[in-house]
């Protein structure tokens, strides 16, 4: 969240910054809310400083009030009530419209309205392999996706993975954690899937993505989207102590999406669809510290893909394909030769203090001193089923089995999925 004193201080420089992310700024209305606010908090103010002054006469003098007096201060007192009431509405409009504003840009981040102005910054290998099938069809074939006992238990876009399909996406998700923990040094975290609306608003799902969520009404729980949501919220309202930074946390769980924005894509395969598994990466870090852990955790995701055998490209997302908690993004992309298209399998990115201030969540940089708002970062490492569509586009042989890669051997205690 932008700080209220920033927007007002600066409304041309932040109206700016947020046309480039496709949101008009109103700074009349965030001028006028703040001005209003001003004058109610002047003007009660000045009525607690007249009820103090005849209190303390009152009390010098040792003496009881006059009638009136007594009828004075309970008229002050309803205004004082009255104008209370009138500051917390406006203080809660303001927190409504700030919750609405995204984050803004950083200052390398390429100017474009959408994708077609994002900048590809890497490649590893060459995205012209041999012919292959859609994973859809050799999952079929092998009889490890099952999209017909999905749709018939779920409905449309779920799925089910069977025997070896199971077996491998546990095999590549546990792979992947043992290496986020023991090489990268991340302390894991097994969090709750359902979480309040207090946390949804703080990692900026809410209100923003309110019909992309799932949600239980009468307990006003949701599932979480990406397991971002609970990892950004483990301090909420607390303050870190001196010296804990960085904090690095990783953790495997589902993700619940309603995908509504991508009503008509994809609509064949496990590629877009409602549940899917993901390991997420998560860190707090010291302001301008954030640069250094981003470029660590792209090299991370990328150590990855570079150790399943996959073709990979890393992508610079321009202002207006910025998702709305980021302010700089890197996106990894695989290439799945049987869909013949790069698949995104992480989106790194940096939000700056934009969470920790809708969470309050803060640190002491040294004992004894003024409390600050650390930076936040988030990226997958990496997201399932893309990888498992990978995997297996990449691995089929002329024989129609799978060869996996060699560091997931340790894992499933197999090579190849092979042909009934």
């Amino acid at each position: 969240m932008i700080s209220l004193e920033k927007l007002i201080s600066s409304p041309d420089h932040y109206k700016n910054l947020l046309f480039l992310k496709n949101f008009q700024l109103d700074v009349n209305l965030v001028n006028n809310l703040s001005l209003d606010r001003k004058k109610f908090i002047t003007e009660s103010d000045s009525l607690k400083h007249r009820r103090n002054y005849v209190s303390k006469l009152i009390g010098d003098q040792k003496r009881k009030p006059t009638k009136e007096e007594i009828s004075e201060m309970r008229l002050i007192g309803d205004k004082i009530k009255n104008i209370d009431q009138s500051i917390n509405s406006l203080e809660v409009s303001i927190t409504n419209y700030l919750l609405t504003i995204p984050n803004i840009p950083d200052e390398d981040v390429p100017e474009g309205l959408d994708e077609s102005k994002n900048i590809e910054v890497k490649r590893f290998g060459e995205s012209t392999l041999k012919k292959s099938k859609p994973h859809w069809e050799i999952g079929s074939d092998l009889e490890i996706i099952d999209m017909s006992a999905g749709a018939s238990i779920s409905g449309s876009r779920f799925y089910v993975l069977r025997g070896y399909g199971s077996r491998l996406q546990r095999a590549i998700s546990s792979w992947m954690l043992d290496i986020h923990v023991d090489k990268n040094g991340y302390l894991e975290i097994d969090p709750p899937y359902l979480v309040k609306r207090d946390t949804m608003i703080g990692s900026g799902n809410l209100p923003k993505f309110e019909e992309n969520l799932y949600h239980d009404t009468e307990t006003d729980l949701w599932l979480i989207p990406t397991a971002e949501v609970a990892l950004n919220a483990l301090h909420q309202g607390q303050i870190i102590d001196p010296l804990r930074l960085p904090l690095k946390y990783v953790s495997r769980t589902p993700s619940f999406r309603k995908e509504h924005t991508a009503a008509g894509r994809d609509v064949r395969g496990i590629k877009r669809v409602h549940q899917f598994e993901k390991v997420e990466m998560f860190r707090y870090v010291e302001p301008n510290h954030d640069e250094f852990a981003l470029e660590e955790m792209i090299e991370e995701a990328t150590y990855l893909c570079k150790e399943l055998e996959l073709v990979y490209r890393v992508i610079k997302l321009c202002t207006g394909d910025l998702g709305f908690q980021s302010s700089k993004t890197y996106d990894i992309e695989v290439w799945a030769p049987g869909s013949k298209e790069w698949l995104e399998v992480s989106s790194i990115s940096t939000c700056k203090d934009f969470q920790t201030r809708r969470n309050n969540t803060r640190y002491r940089p040294k004992i004894g001193s003024n409390t600050k708002f650390p930076y936040t970062l988030n990226g997958s490492g990496l997201a399932l089923p893309r990888i498992l569509i990978a995997i297996l586009e990449n691995g089929l042989e002329s024989d129609g089995s799978i060869t996996i890669p060699k560091v997931l051997v340790k894992y499933t205690g197999w090579e190849k999925i092979q042909n009934k």
